[in-house]
């Protein structure tokens, strides 16, 4: 099966999330006005860097207890954590997303000193991660409507690998099966994705609960 490519994807900017990683709390931290507005100024800057893309790709896949979890004969992970998280499901929907080139290297150049702004530095860090994690739920969502027509639903959460026993250089054959090198992210030797604002993850298709279906169709 071939991944489904998403050329652009318009994800609502996560403040909260955003302000959380930055250590702000709500109803604990307190910001005067001056720094919101450098904070916000920062956060549309890192709107127009980032161009977010992603790519997703739905497959049928095995469980082989208590540690397999096999997509094809020759696409094989290994990891009892993920294989008890697909337990229920007969496939599943493998996704990636990134920002770009343009935010890594203004958040390169912010925390370089110099001339650089390491507070705006940290709040671009801080947007592109949130945002390319936000542009994975967009995703789930797309492929929730889709299932829904089929009785079938995803998993709530997603496992990545680098995550308990699921080892980071399943990230290799992740990177390989979603083809990013289509979308400019490249992966190196110690399975690190380039651009650094770019992540992958799994989860599984399962089948709606009856009653859903049953109302579906009421």
């Amino acid at each position: 099966m071939n991944p489904f490519f998403f050329d652009s994807i318009p994800v609502t900017m996560p403040l909260g999330a955003i302000y959380r990683r930055l250590g702000y709390r709500r109803n604990a931290t307190r910001l005067d006005a001056e720094r919101q507005r450098e904070i916000e100024r920062y956060l549309g800057e890192a709107q127009e860097l980032i161009r977010l893309q992603g790519t997703a790709r739905r497959q049928p896949c095995r469980i082989e207890p208590p540690a397999r979890v096999v997509l094809d004969e020759a696409v094989v992970f290994e990891s009892r954590k993920l294989a008890r998280f697909l337990k229920d499901a007969g496939e599943v929907i493998v996704m990636g997303s990134t920002g770009g080139a343009a935010i890594m290297e203004a958040i390169r150049a912010d925390m370089a000193g110099g001339e650089g702004n390491a507070i705006r530095g940290v709040v671009l860090d801080a947007a592109a991660s949130e945002i390319v994690d936000a542009a994975l739920d967009w995703i789930m969502a797309y492929f929730r409507q889709i299932l829904r027509r089929e009785g079938k639903t995803l998993l709530t959460s997603r496992f990545s690998a680098g995550y308990g026993d699921f080892a980071l250089e399943n990230q290799r054959l992740i990177h390989q099966l979603l083809q990013m090198e289509r979308l400019r992210v490249a992966i190196t030797d110690t399975c690190l994705m380039v651009p650094e604002k770019s992540v992958t993850a799994l989860t599984g298709v399962v089948a709606l609960p009856t009653k859903e279906v049953r109302e579906m169709f009421e």
